[in-house]
C-alpha cells in the first residue's frame, strides 16, 4: 500500500504557481477536478476506507497515471507559452 501523497502539487511540485492559475480553465479544470476524484477513491480504498477489488483499484491507478500524463502535457504547453 502507498500512502505517499499524490496530489497535484506533490506530483509537479515546480509547478505549484502554474498548477494554481490553470486550475480554474476549462479543460484543466476538467482534468484537475477528474485527478482529484480519483487519487481520493484510491486513498480511502488502500487506506480500507471502501471495499474494491483488485482489478478496480488497478482500473483507478491507471486511469490516474493517464490523467497525470494529461495533466503534464498541459503544464508543458503553459510553461512554453509563456517564455
Amino acid at each position: 500500500m502507498s500512502h505517499k501523497p499524490h496530489d497535484l502539487a506533490a506530483e509537479f511540485p515546480e509547478d505549484v504557481e502554474l498548477l494554481h492559475r490553470l486550475k480554474g480553465k476549462g479543460h484543466f479544470a476538467a482534468l484537475s477536478e477528474r485527478y482529484t476524484e480519483v487519487n481520493h477513491a484510491i486513498t480511502r480504498i488502500e487506506a480500507e476506507l471502501d471495499a474494491a477489488s483488485d482489478d478496480r483499484l488497478e482500473e483507478l491507478k491507471k486511469e490516474r497515471l493517464s490523467l497525470l500524463d494529461r495533466i503534464a502535457e498541459v503544464l508543458r504547453e503553459a510553461r512554453h507559452a509563456q517564455v
